[in-house]
């Protein structure tokens, strides 16, 4: 009878200690937890608890403030701190089969002698080909500290032989700039995918090597680009802009603002430039896209961007998780505040906006695009009208183009169709093409998609699934060549190979050529 007692009295100290602990907000966590390891009739794992615990509790506050794991934190690091340590490949998994795309120049697995179109079976006595694995998983068993071992089994050509290389993991760097070229004569064009550490690093040598071919006028292109570092845009506004320019400011309620100014040195002060968006470009893309149209500088063309604004502060443990918390928002030069509406708490609201802004006919007609006009905000040099509202509307609105859109096209993406109908023709035909085309341009110029790879593309869809639609083939014919096309080139060559030949077909691509190539259009919308 006395070990039933013992527990009533215990339960009862317990309500009684609560009901006293309840008032106060800052101890209640710690004291459900407590309850929990106490009471709780199940296995307990108090790791995941407290994860999921802190989750739910910034869930309350803003859509960006957020909460990771070690592991989900050195994920999130890697692409942004501009390198990691592994063999150095590109790699894609077709049919279950990991293909080399293209070694990194200068990386381990060039030094060995890996080649493009190589196929690895196995790598430190783990089976890779034939075993259906995830890329984040294939990719944990290719990277590894810098100096240690990966052996892998690889299948060249037809031969029955397997090739055994040891190859020693080393820093393998990140790039930012997808694609640099001389869009026409006088005109270059930069893509760059993020906003990381070596981002600046990367963008100033293109400028200089664009320069030396004669660029006098530039086309960024940030489409997609989810933004990064908050320092790397500075730096990056700073290459185009006058010193003394404002290039952003942040406004919090518990910190103070703080003002971002172009120190000098522009690399580019002269010279016409358009910088390309769409609703995906965020964060440092509008910083870099605000701080050009604000200060007149240059044209944003494209589509209205996402409208992340929000700063987020890191806040690291001593386990490797962190929590990222949003500390101010960020506001161009004129005043413009970039962060787009939301509601505390709402985040399903708020990650189905963009298909808000689709059902509304905002990527079709640029007066469904809702801008807060009660306000408007004045560019800092001419004096032009722009809207807050969330995101930055560009200067010249460029529709999204579906003409050659067909839900046969997209059956055919979806299922991965034109990468593994790509990897497989340039590993069957590779020493050919080579031969044929020795240079890019050669490539861009001479090389064709013709009516036989056509049935091919059709007969591997149909072999997966993907029932013909000849009207909707039809229709979509010149968009998959292009797209076809283009991925042969960028496994032949580079990735700007890749851009060089689907962007002229691009409608906000051939909007910022055309626009920067016509002085008097440029200038008229610079008024």
């Amino acid at each position: 009878m006395r070990k039933p007692l013992l527990l009533l009295l215990t339960l009862l100290a317990s309500s009684a200690a609560i009901s006293q602990i309840a008032l106060s907000p800052d101890r209640k966590m710690a004291t459900v937890e407590k309850l929990v390891e106490t009471f709780y009739a199940g296995d307990i794992d108090t790791t995941k608890m407290v994860d999921e615990g802190i989750r739910a509790m910034l869930k309350t506050l803003d859509p960006h403030s957020t909460y990771t794991t070690p592991e989900e934190t050195k994920d999130l690091n890697e692409p942004l701190q501009g390198n990691f340590s592994g063999i150095g490949i590109q790699f894609q998994m077709l049919n279950d089969t990991l293909y080399v795309i293209q070694t990194i120049s200068g990386g381990p697995s060039e030094r060995v002698g890996l080649l493009a179109g190589d196929r690895i079976i196995e790598a430190n006595d783990s089976m890779i080909s034939g075993v259906k694995r995830k890329n984040s998983d294939i990719q944990k068993i290719l990277r590894g500290p810098k100096g240690t071992e990966a052996n892998i089994k690889v299948k060249r050509g037809s031969s029955p032989e397997l090739i055994n290389f040891r190859i020693i993991r080393d820093d393998i760097p990140i790039y930012s700039v997808d694609a640099a070229y001389m869009a026409s004569p006088g005109t270059g064009y930069i893509r760059i995918s993020r906003f990381a550490e070596d981002t600046p690093r990367e963008v100033e040598e293109a400028i200089k090597r664009l320069r030396a071919e004669g660029m006098e006028n530039l086309i960024i292109d940030l489409q997609s680009n989810g933004g990064g570092y908050l320092q790397s845009a500075v730096m990056l506004a700073e290459m185009f802009l006058d010193p003394g320019s404002l290039i952003v400011f942040t406004d919090g309620d518990r910190i103070d603002s703080q003002h971002y100014y172009s120190r000098g040195g522009a690399l580019m002060p002269d010279g016409r430039i358009v910088v390309m968006v769409d609703q995906y470009s965020a964060s440092a893309s509008e910083i870099l896209s605000g701080a050009i149209q604000d200060n007149d500088r240059g044209l944003v063309v494209g589509r209205r961007t996402f409208g992340k604004g929000l700063v987020q502060r890191p806040f690291p443990f001593p386990d490797g998780s962190m929590i990222r918390l949003t500390v101010s928002r960020y506001h161009t030069p004129s005043g413009r505040c970039i962060q787009k509406p939301y509601t505390p708490g709402e985040t399903e609201d708020y990650s189905l906006d963009l298909k808000d802004r689709y059902d509304s006919g905002e990527y079709y007609c640029a007066d469904s695009v809702k801008l807060d006009r009660s306000k408007p905000y004045l560019t800092l040099r001419n004096g032009r009208t722009v809207y807050g509202g969330g995101g930055i509307m560009p200067d010249r609105f460029v529709a999204v183009d579906t003409t050659q859109w067909t839900p046969y096209y997209r059956d055919l993406m979806a299922k991965g169709i034109y990468n593994r109908y790509a990897v497989q023709y340039v590993d069957s035909h590779r020493a050919e093409l080579k031969e044929l085309y020795p240079t890019e341009t050669g490539f861009i110029e001479g090389f064709h998609i013709t009516p036989s790879m056509v049935d091919d593309i059709v007969k591997m869809g149909t072999d997966d699934g993907v029932e013909l639609n000849s009207e909707q083939l039809a229709t979509s014919q010149p968009l998959i060549c292009r797209i076809v096309k283009g991925i042969i080139g960028r496994d032949l060559f580079e990735q700007s190979t890749y851009f060089r030949i689907v962007n002229p077909a691009e409608p906000i691509y051939s909007t910022a050529l055309e626009l920067i190539e016509d002085p008097a259009a440029y200038e008229e919308l610079l008024k």
